[in-house]
């Protein structure tokens, strides 16, 4: 067989195969294997050399020729591969717009954030700073320097979560008032938001560990008048305009007089209901004068200076707002409630 025979041989092999071709892989082994560096094509250019001086021209022209033929089939055959291939492609990744849309989760704000967050907007906009407190505090700030008595309940160690005789888990955020009015002087408008502790069997109602807003002001005539017209502005703008709110007296080491804060019933509207007892009013905290103990302390004269002082549970607001009975449900990061809220 000659060796033009051989390339019309080759010729037709390698045509009928770029033909069959079913993908543009196997096109491209195909393209390896006759025209690659070691290709079938291109080991028949080298054989030029041995070949007769009379049919070197003639054989080296057809082999380039075949080359050429063969490179453009195979780019014809790539450009029908690839459109194909492309229209599969298309195919599977096609979207039915009248399909309906799938809803992703996304993930919110824990409602006890957001309550906090809506405390802070309240009492900023009202002139009062925000401070942050230490979570473990000292015998000192927690009890002394707010007039607890030796006698009083809180004093009790099964209260308290003690880390040594003279630090403790603050059981409550009104430890902060010293710490703030021992460095700096009236006028002062605080407030501070925190977690506190407390030695308690958790229920419903009572947790070990809970959340208080706490604010005071000190400056120059500062009557029982001004932290009434302070709680009722907090009360209006967290739970609506109809609300009312009652101080009935109480007793507070570190305030005189003392005073419990309640507003009407947000479920019953003040008509009585089952969360309210029947009484049609809601227990939100504890407020007052601050004690001239309290004041002398700090070296602040009772009688040039006079503060109001208040502290409410945070747990409490939410509870109200959506109908919650049990607080426990706030801290147990249970997916099915959170995503009511």
């Amino acid at each position: 067989m000659s060796e033009l025979d051989t390339l019309r041989n080759l010729r037709s092999e390698a045509l009928a195969k770029i033909s069959a071709a079913g993908s543009s892989a196997v096109l491209e082994s195909i393209d390896t294997e006759y025209l690659g560096r070691k290709g079938e094509v291109t080991g028949l250019l080298r054989k030029i050399g041995s070949l007769p001086p009379d049919e070197r021209k003639d054989f080296g022209q057809a082999v380039n020729v075949l080359k050429e033929e063969l490179a453009a089939a195979i780019a014809v055959r790539l450009g029908q591969l690839s459109s194909t291939e492309l229209d599969a492609k298309l195919a599977g990744e096609a979207v039915d717009v009248t399909m309906p849309g799938r809803l992703f989760r996304t993930g919110h704000t824990h409602v006890l954030v957001e309550t906090m967050r809506r405390i802070k907007d309240i009492f900023i906009g009202l002139g009062y700073e925000m401070v942050d407190s230490p979570d473990i505090e000292s015998y000192k700030y927690n009890f002394e320097a707010l007039n607890y008595p030796e006698e009083h309940p809180a004093m009790d160690e099964q209260m308290s979560f003690y880390i040594n005789d003279h630090r403790l888990l603050r059981t409550q955020t009104t430890a902060f008032q010293h710490r703030v009015m021992e460095v700096r002087k009236p006028p002062l408008r605080m407030c501070t938001i925190g977690r506190c502790y407390r030695y308690e069997n958790v229920d419903a109602t009572h947790g070990h560990t809970f959340h208080q807003v706490d604010c005071f002001t000190v400056d120059h005539g500062i009557t029982m008048a001004d932290l009434k017209g302070t709680l009722q502005q907090f009360a209006t703008q967290m739970f609506g305009k109809a609300v009312g709110v009652r101080f009935r007296p109480d007793f507070f080491p570190f305030v005189e007089p003392g005073a419990e804060i309640a507003i009407t019933c947000v479920l019953c509207d003040g008509g009585g209901c089952g969360v309210c007892k029947q009484t049609g009013w809601l227990e939100l905290g504890g407020a007052g004068m601050i004690h001239p103990n309290v004041l002398k302390g700090v070296g602040i004269d009772p009688e040039e200076y006079s503060g109001f002082a208040f502290g409410m549970g945070i747990e409490r607001m939410p509870m109200l707002v959506h109908s919650i009975s049990d607080l426990r449900v706030f801290m147990e990061n249970d997916v099915r409630f959170l995503r009511q809220l």
